[in-house]
């Protein structure tokens, strides 16, 4: 923000781009000649005014999601560090529904362990024991990456003020307390038409996915934006993620949590 109180310009115009990208469904030139590509605060403003433009228009929040803590992803986007984006509630799809082709631009799948929260992790230490604590349960899920900018041409501020990539995401039948399952050791294998596309363990995932909401939990808190109980939080991509067209079935199995599923649909969300 500027000493006016005021968000600086490239910010006010990023956002415009990027909702113009989406309303329009025509993916849009980066925005880091707006913002730069190294003020991750002002990518984060942007992220904020693009999520309350929707909320305004009738989304509700329901979780976050945490991009960018597989190795195999950082080097297919040429990133170096993860980031977090907002979980709506028209993003969310149950097992085995289609998830429309156009709804999300430029589609890529990935599988990851969501986390349902029970608690809030908002004030006070925060440390793993705390967000072990805080999960009441996990349930594998499929996460569809879109791209507002044109190409996936990302650098991290782009991906950032884009809501960290978000498009679409899947949750599984297959709940699962974390005195049943434990997500550092799950193994994972992604299959789009019956083909195996990606696999990978729980500790690919920032060392453990655990870590991951550690990590979300407390850069969401510094941007004003905490964790909250009953919000869905996708932990990061387990394996690298693919491409998708209309019409891919697409299954993850997660070791001792269980299967997701969907199919690419034709038509709009």
């Amino acid at each position: 923000m500027s000493e006016t109180g005021q968000a600086p310009h490239g910010v006010e115009e990023a956002a415009a781009r990027l909702l113009a990208a989406a309303a329009d469904r025509v993916p849009c030139a980066p925005v880091r000649d707006l913002i730069g590509t190294e003020d991750t605060g002002a990518a984060y403003a942007v992220q904020q005014r693009v999520t309350a433009a929707r909320t305004a228009r009738g989304a509700r929040v329901v979780g976050h999601k945490i991009g960018l803590t597989s190795p195999a992803v950082q080097r297919q986007l040429g990133v170096d560090r993860p980031d977090f984006g907002v979980l709506l509630d028209d993003m969310g799809y149950a097992d085995g529904e289609p998830v429309p082709y156009a709804s999300v631009l430029q589609p890529r799948v990935e599988a990851e362990i969501a986390f349902v929260l029970g608690a809030d992790l908002a004030e006070g230490p925060l440390d793993l024991a705390r967000v072990r604590a805080a999960v009441d349960h996990a349930v594998p899920a499929l996460e569809i990456c879109g791209s507002r900018i044109a190409g996936w041409d990302i650098t991290l501020s782009d991906t950032v003020a884009d809501n960290a990539s978000a498009g679409a995401f899947v949750l599984g039948r297959g709940a699962r307390t974390l005195a049943e399952f434990e997500p550092r050791t799950a193994v994972m294998e992604m299959s789009v038409d019956g083909r195996s596309v990606s696999e990978g363990t729980g500790a690919d995932c920032l060392g453990d996915p655990l870590a991951a909401v550690l990590w979300l939990a407390r850069t969401a808190r510094e941007v004003g934006d905490p964790l909250r109980a009953g919000h869905v939080v996708l932990s990061g991509a387990l394996g690298p993620m693919r491409p998708l067209t209309p019409g891919a079935h697409v299954t993850a199995v997660i070791g001792g949590l269980g299967t997701v599923t969907t199919v690419i649909g034709e038509g709009t969300a």
